[in-house]
């Protein structure tokens, strides 16, 4: 038995795993030839910094269970002591004793314990069927742990450790348990593909990969971890990429299944082709449920916010399954702007009245904060589609109304939202824009004026005015409507214009009745009330100071107002909420031969009353207006570019002249719509073709 108490210049037989010595080349040979004899060698044996310790008790629990083994078998008795252990015990008491006292003197020794080793690989292991029968042993075992039972993971441990330190891990072992491997999850994957929904075989798949990390670090060589890692991606994951995604991610998407995505995702890109495969079906799904918000017309009231919340949606499974992975957020931008665009103008026209309903007065979902959040989103969405100028065309018709009738419910929102459409499209863009708010604030300054003018008035009117002086080109454009205004108005109106034109010649007015609001003061049997109504309203109802009944043609020949603008002006004072008129007979639309009287009778807790104005409400043909409006400045923009391109070029291609004007034009443009207006500047003599070559063009100064 070696004696561990402490001798100066001893060496420890505790190293390492192999409780053995094995001798370092500074230990075998110094600077002659290694164990030739007669050379000179310097062995230099140093103490551990930190001395190896033996347990307190084990010498004399070691002499113990010897003194009862021998007795034991000198007795003829049965030893309780296990064998292999004592034999341990034994080798380890005398052998390595021997490894660091007399081998380490006879440096041509080979160590008793490698040569151990040696012997046992190539006597025991390395026969045939000793090995065959361990090697099957050990994959059993862990064909039952696979399986869920419970195994002597110790009992394993130790087997391979004896294999790799015998050095025949790797090829008796490794490549065998790699195949079985293989096979079990080829035939698992086919198996539970068919049987578990996509969120359990995921699952599933995570756990099997946990179980086969654990096993490399209880009991197998960490050389095996890279193989068998790959093993199980390939065949629970790999070979079902496709199988995965079409069975389950549209399905995990519609209903946001925020982890079993996230799962997914870090399951995917650990497959070589993984993302690659995920990405492609993200964009399909992406324009697939966005096509079907977009294209169906029934759907268009709720298109603007089905987007809004979709791309919510898509934004927080990019953020926090997708890990904001610049690939999906890039695929996501273009897959929105495809599918956006499906549906030409509509998507524009309905972002725009989007925005007009959130930036109405009387809007009080949201707080300012919330208003300007909801304006971002918005603008992403404005930034994926092409028709912009359409876009630009409702949005224009919308904030004129919202300034003119006073409903806009913030002016600090409203040049917001100009400032983001002008660092998105540029100052061109939003010039009209910002000039109709100029309008409306010298418009101001010029009524304190115009008011300080009529108190110097020896007869101040009845009647307080107000007027908007409007810069044609800013604003859309409004179809004039003559009608017979009161004499007080347009003895009003006079005085007005002689008070602007004299501080501004040469300019010209031009009233837009259709516009015009007023507050009208009446009088009924309950008290006194007060009516917000538009220009025709008032019209119509001072009509009834003269009479108390009028029928449809009466009221048309008195007030001039067109008869559609006046079907829809009676409809609201008659058959509306504010009932301030009886129609007879009764009914929601207004016939011809209908009769008015006034309703004397009418009752309103409120004391001023706001009858909705429909003559403001857009109409179909207002619609179709402003759209076939965009396509008429579609081409003129067309033609000046085309012009512009060849007065540069003088003579050019008809291909390269199409692709140049796609680069310069900022709408969607067919080529069938680039020939027509090509073949007109031709007719008109701006350019020509070539004689000999009809699909070359000269400019013609």
């Amino acid at each position: 038995m070696a004696d561990e108490g402490p001798r100066k210049g001893s060496v420890s037989a505790l190293v390492g795993r192999t409780n053995g010595l094995t001798k370092s080349a500074a230990l075998a040979g110094g600077p002659g030839k290694p164990g030739a004899p007669g050379g000179s060698r310097k062995l230099v044996i140093k103490n551990f910094r930190d001395r190896p310790r033996l347990p307190d008790n084990y010498t004399q629990d070691t002499w113990h269970k010897l003194h009862e083994a021998v007795r034991a078998i000198q007795g003829s008795t049965s030893i309780r002591y296990n064998l292999e252990e004592l034999y341990q015990i034994m080798i380890r008491s005398i052998f390595l004793f021997l490894d660091r006292t007399y081998v380490l003197q006879n440096s041509v020794l080979p160590s008793i314990w490698d040569m151990g080793l040696e012997l046992f690989r190539n006597h025991i292991i390395s026969d045939r069927m000793v090995q065959s029968k361990t090697i099957d042993g050990v994959l059993l075992l862990i064909e039952r742990e696979r399986s869920g039972e419970a195994v002597d993971r110790s009992l394993l441990r130790s087997l391979l450790s004896m294999l790799s330190d015998l050095q025949v891990y790797k090829d008796s072992f490794e490549v065998k348990f790699l195949e079985e491997t293989n096979c079990l999850y080829a035939a698992e994957g086919q198996r539970l593909m068919q049987e578990r929904e996509v969120p359990e075989y995921l699952s599933h798949v995570s756990q099997r990969l946990e179980e086969e990390g654990d096993r490399v670090i209880t009991y197998l060589d960490h050389s095996t971890q890279k193989p068998l890692i790959a093993c199980v991606e390939k065949q629970l994951l790999g070979e079902h990429l496709t199988a995965i995604l079409q069975k389950g991610l549209d399905h995990l998407l519609d209903e946001n299944r925020v982890p079993d995505l996230t799962q997914m995702y870090q399951l995917f890109s650990r497959v070589r082709g993984g993302q690659q495969a995920l990405l492609q079906h993200w964009g399909e799904y992406i324009k697939t449920f966005g096509t079907t918000i977009v294209i169906n017309p029934e759907k268009d009231k709720d298109m603007v916010q089905d987007l809004l919340e979709f791309k919510d949606r898509v934004d927080h499974v990019v953020e926090v399954c997708f890990q904001r992975n610049e690939r999906f957020v890039h695929l996501m931008k273009e897959s929105f702007e495809t599918f956006i665009n499906k549906r030409p103008n509509k998507p524009a026209e309905l972002i725009a009245k989007h925005v007009d309903s959130k930036l109405r007065a009387g809007n009080k979902e949201a707080t300012d904060e919330e208003l300007e959040r909801i304006l971002d989103k918005i603008m992403i969405l404005f930034r994926f589609i092409h028709g912009k100028d359409v876009f630009e065309a409702f949005y224009k018709k919308d904030l004129a109304k919202r300034l003119l009738v006073g409903k806009s419910a913030s002016v600090d929102a409203e040049k917001s939202m100009l400032s983001k459409l002008k660092h998105e499209c540029g100052a061109a863009f939003t010039s009209k824009l910002e000039g109709m708010f100029k309008d409306m604030e010298l418009s101001k300054d010029i009524m304190v004026h115009f008011k300080q003018h009529m108190q110097n008035q020896s007869t101040p009117g009845p009647i307080d005015l107000t007027v908007n002086i409007l810069t044609m080109g800013y604003w859309p454009t409004y179809t004039p409507m003559e009608v017979h205004l009161p004499p007080e108005m347009v003895r009003l109106q006079e005085v007005f214009k002689t008070f602007y034109l004299g501080k501004h010649s040469g300019r010209k007015l031009q009233w837009q009745t259709t516009l015009g609001h007023a507050v009208l003061k009446a009088e009924f049997k309950e008290g006194k009330k007060e009516f917000q109504v538009s220009l025709f309203q008032t019209l119509v109802l001072l009509m009834f100071n003269e009479g108390d009944g009028f029928s449809f043609e009466e009221i048309k020949m008195a007030t001039g107002i067109e008869d559609s603008e006046l079907r829809r002006t009676l409809q609201s004072l008659a058959c509306g909420k504010a009932r301030v008129l009886i129609k007879s007979p009764k009914g929601k639309e207004v016939e011809d031969g209908d009769k008015f009287i006034f309703n004397g009778d009418f009752k309103h807790k409120l004391f001023r009353i706001k009858i909705n104005q429909i003559q403001m409400k857009e109409t179909v043909e207002e619609q179709v207006s402003t759209t076939e409006r965009v396509f008429q400045d579609r081409q003129y923009q067309i033609d000046a570019a085309i012009v512009r391109i060849m007065k540069m070029r003088k003579t050019l291609g008809h291909n390269l002249l199409v692709s140049e004007l796609y680069n310069q034009l900022k709408f969607p443009v067919k080529p069938g719509d680039l020939k027509k207006r090509i073949e007109s500047l031709i007719d008109r003599d701006y350019m020509e073709r070539d004689k000999d070559s009809p699909n070359q063009y000269h400019y013609v100064a």
